[in-house]
C-alpha cells in the first residue's frame, strides 16, 4: 500500500494569511523525505484551498522527485477567474493520476461518489478528453459501492478510489459490519483488473483495517494528518501513519 499526501488543508491554512506560510512545497519535500510515495491536491474552482498554481508547482516538484502526483476534482469544472479549469489543468501538468470526484461548488468536501445517471455521457466524452490530452496518466473514479465498481468498469477507467467516509463514521462508533462491504468492493474492483484506492476520514485508528484486507493500492489522507500534527509534529505523524501502512 502508498500514501499519498494530499496537501489542501496546509493551503488553507497558508490562505488563512494571504501570504506563502505555510508554504506547501516545504511540507511537500519533508514528507517526501519521510518516504510518503505520492502528493495529492484537490483544486475546487473558488480556490479555498489548493489554487491551479499550487496544482502545476507541486506536479513538477513530484516529477523531480520521483514521487506520483494525483489530481483530483470534478472534470465539469470550466475556467473561472484564476481557477484555470479541471481539464485544462490536467494538460498542463500531465499527472501521474486523475482522480475525478462528483462534488458540487458548494460542497464543503466530497461527500459522495459516482454512479449511473443524466451525466453519463458527459462524464465519458470529460474521459475521452483526458485521455488525448494526457495520455500516461491514470484515471480513477471516486466511488461509493460495487454498483460504483461497476459503473466505473463501464466507463473503462484503471482504478477506483473507495469513498471511505462511511467505513471511517462505522469504525468510529464500533461497528465492523462494514469492513466485510469495503472487502467485497476491493474484490470485485480486482475481478474487474481495476486497481483500488481508498481515501476520506482515514487517520490513525482505521488505517490498519485497509492494512489488513490487502489489494488496497494506495490511501490518500489530508485531514487527519494535519490534525494529528498538532498533536504529534508533522514528522513524527508521517512516521506513524508509514509505520501503520508498511507494518
Amino acid at each position: 500500500m502508498k500514501l499519498s499526501l494530499n496537501l489542501n488543508k496546509i493551503a488553507l491554512l497558508r490562505n488563512a494569511r494571504g501570504e506563502n506560510y505555510p508554504d506547501l512545497n516545504y511540507f511537500a519535500n519533508k514528507a517526501i523525505d519521510l518516504g510518503v510515495d505520492g502528493l495529492t491536491l484537490h483544486p475546487r474552482p473558488d480556490h479555498r484551498h489548493a489554487t491551479s498554481n499550487d496544482v502545476i508547482k507541486l506536479a513538477e516538484l513530484s516529477k523531480k522527485r520521483n514521487v506520483e502526483f494525483n489530481i483530483e476534482g470534478n472534470p465539469f469544472t470550466k475556467p473561472n477567474g484564476d481557477f484555470l479549469g479541471f481539464i485544462e489543468l490536467v494538460e498542463i501538468i500531465k499527472p501521474d493520476q486523475i482522480t475525478l470526484v462528483p462534488d458540487e461548488l458548494n460542497q464543503i468536501t466530497s461527500d459522495h461518489g459516482w454512479s449511473q445517471g443524466s451525466h453519463d455521457d458527459q462524464l465519458i466524452d470529460a474521459i475521452a478528453n483526458i485521455r488525448n490530452c494526457s495520455k500516461n496518466s491514470k484515471i480513477s473514479l471516486f466511488i461509493d459501492d460495487i454498483e460504483g465498481v461497476e459503473y466505473a468498469n463501464r466507463l473503462n477507467v484503471e482504478l477506483i478510489e473507495i469513498h471511505t467516509g462511511k467505513f471511517a463514521k462505522n469504525i468510529s462508533e464500533g461497528t465492523e459490519d462494514v469492513i466485510n462491504e469495503v472487502r467485497n468492493i476491493v474484490k470485485s474492483a480486482k475481478n474487474m483488473n481495476l486497481l483500488v484506492n481508498a481515501g476520506h476520514d482515514l487517520n490513525l485508528e482505521n488505517l490498519n483495517y485497509l492494512v489488513m484486507m490487502d489489494n488496497i493500492n494506495e490511501v490518500s489522507i489530508g485531514h487527519a494528518i494535519i490534525v494529528d500534527s498538532l498533536h504529534y509534529g508533522f514528522e513524527e505523524t508521517i512516521k506513524k501513519y508509514l509505520k501503520i501502512i508498511r507494518s
